[in-house]
């Protein structure tokens, strides 16, 4: 399908960041994800050639790019099979917090080196009991003179060994009227006392992503370090999760693009019953359906990406793109996988480790109930 989305501008971008890819993190893919982390080096490589925050003002530190030039690395991310490297979340969904939320000290404090590679970042949410419930969480910030005392602890955070900055939502009352209004956000330095990052979890998919426990015990932030006003931590985060469930949904589309590319390749390739399997009518009917899934689910998401783009007010599109994306990225890579026969089940194939990555997309940034509850909101139902 021709895309009018990008420029030659981003064309030319496309082209720089797959030789970054060739040099700097495909060589490196099985080490990482062996050892279950990727190297710090490669955060500020990607930060040395303009592949952080790329939407960030020069001012800021940036190149003055656009939330175009992120969804370039998003989907040749996915096109590479690079899972680990938590790219999309520093820039796209972390560091927006940061360049919205954050006054013009903090700003200039932290937006240059998560730009440089310098800072890298992450976002602390989720506990042990509470996932989508935001309004539960237990993790509490008690005012002390001019600082906070945090204490709580978060778990399924990515970049949680790597981060040198965590956003952390917690609550400012201890049993508010409405919780709601009771949850801000703090940015926390990881060298402060007190934020300990526990153990690194081990996961069904997404090897090379450092995915940890973190704990904060009576760790002392200054009030310098909230984001916007006490109490709006909970809209903020509001504010900000369209984008990120729509980034979830470009890297759901572009992998099982790639999947069904090469599953293309390979039934050409393999031979049963003495033809490559690709001649068999149903190989090339099931391939048809997936193409198809493929085809109308990037009409939409490229309609919903331009819209994004524009400013409009798409909680509700985004929510169905996170929705229909990560459902169909599923099934389509299953229905793939399945054409490899045995090796489809083989950590070595790419396939295997695109089936199990794609499964905590229907989870994370909102798990795809939530996504419909969301939508029939915005429906007025």
């Amino acid at each position: 399908m021709d895309r009018t989305l990008f420029s030659p501008d981003h064309d030319l971008f496309r082209q720089a960041f797959r030789s970054f890819l060739a040099k700097e993190v495909i060589p490196h893919q099985a080490r990482w994800r062996e050892e279950g982390i990727v190297d710090r080096d490669a955060w500020r490589k990607a930060g040395a050639q303009g592949f952080l925050c790329p939407w960030l003002s020069e001012a800021e530190g940036g190149s003055g790019g656009d939330f175009l030039h992120s969804v370039i690395i998003m989907e040749e991310l996915a096109i590479a099979y690079e899972s680990g490297f938590a790219m999309v979340l520093h820039s796209d969904i972390v560091v927006p917090y940061l360049q919205t939320f954050g006054n013009a000290e903090q700003k200039a404090r932290w937006l240059p080196g998560c730009a440089s590679g310098e800072l890298i970042t992450a976002i602390a949410m989720t506990e042990p009991g509470t996932g989508s419930d935001l309004a539960a969480m237990k993790t509490i910030a008690r005012k002390d003179g001019d600082d906070y005392l945090i204490s709580g602890s978060k778990t399924f955070i990515s970049n949680g060994q790597l981060c040198d900055l965590c956003i952390v939502a917690a609550k400012t009352e201890e049993n508010p009227k409405d919780p709601h209004k009771a949850i801000s956000l703090f940015v926390v330095e990881a060298t402060r006392a007190g934020f300990v990052k526990g153990k690194k979890l081990e996961k069904m998919g997404m090897a090379s992503q450092d995915t940890s426990e973190l704990f904060f015990e009576d760790c002392r932030v200054p009030a310098a370090n909230r984001l916007g006003a006490e109490g709006m931590g909970f809209l903020m985060l509001m504010q900000k999760l369209q984008q990120e469930r729509l980034c979830v949904a470009i890297g759901a589309q572009s992998g099982a693009e790639q999947v069904l590319a090469d599953t293309i390749t390979y039934t050409k390739e393999r031979h049963a019953f003495g033809k490559p399997i690709a001649k068999f009518q149903n190989t090339q009917f099931k391939l048809v359906e997936c193409a198809t899934q493929l085809e109308v689910g990037r009409a939409f998401l490229d309609k919903v990406i331009a819209g994004h783009v524009a400013g409009k007010y798409l909680v509700k599109e985004c929510s169905m793109a996170k929705l229909w994306q990560t459902e169909m990225a599923q099934q389509v890579i299953d229905t793939c996988l399945q054409f490899f026969g045995g090796y489809g089940y083989m950590l070595e194939y790419p396939v295997t480790r695109a089936f199990m990555d794609a499964r905590v997309q229907r989870i994370f940034a909102g798990t795809n109930e939530i996504m419909k509850v969301i939508i029939a909101k915005q429906m007025g139902l």
